[in-house]
């Protein structure tokens, strides 16, 4: 299946503009969320390259968002570029568990393959990602079996309709799925 990142602006930019003036927008560079400014008519979620997966982080990024962060640059949240020591990557991976979780479940919904970003490529020393993968599965299965919030849950409907695929179950998520 064609996994083409159109479809997500044109699906995202449909189901969210109107209701929260928010609009989702390939970008060049790094990814951000840009609030409403003076002379902007939308909130915007610029995801890296035009890379699909890029698409679906920050996407579940917003989602997770709440309405007092989404006013703000990146939500207002912590981020240490590429390079980052252990103690910085354990605080990444800490805080990047649940918008990863999300997104494989996005990623299900659209029938297409999640990858786990570690987002460290240039640190010195590699990064063990072996409990950031456990907890990744762990916050996945709790999402599918108790519930997202109303803005996942939509985004989730939207794109089973379109790809053609059933909601995610706890039993997709485990570690020998995860890459």
């Amino acid at each position: 299946m064609l996994h083409d990142y159109h479809d997500l602006i044109s699906l995202f930019n449909g189901l969210f503009a109107q209701e929260y003036d928010t609009i989702l927008v390939a970008g060049e560079q790094e990814p951000v969320y840009l609030p409403r400014t003076e002379g902007e008519s939308y909130h915007r979620i610029v995801f890296a390259n035009g890379f699909f997966q890029s698409a679906m982080h920050e996407i579940s990024h917003w989602c997770i968002a709440g309405s007092e962060r989404r006013c703000q640059v990146d939500y207002g949240y912590w981020y240490e570029p590429d390079g980052r020591s252990d103690v910085q990557q354990k605080l990444f991976e800490r805080v990047e568990v649940k918008p990863q979780a999300l997104e494989w479940l996005f990623c299900l919904a659209a029938g297409s393959r999640f990858y786990v970003s570690v987002d460290n490529l240039n640190a010195s020393v590699p990064s063990d990602s072996a409990d950031f993968k456990r907890n990744i599965v762990s916050q996945a299965r709790k999402y599918a079996t108790e519930g997202v919030n109303q803005r996942s849950d939509k985004w989730i409907r939207v794109l089973n309709k379109f790809y053609k695929t059933s909601y995610p179950e706890a039993a997709s998520f485990n570690l020998e799925s995860i890459q």
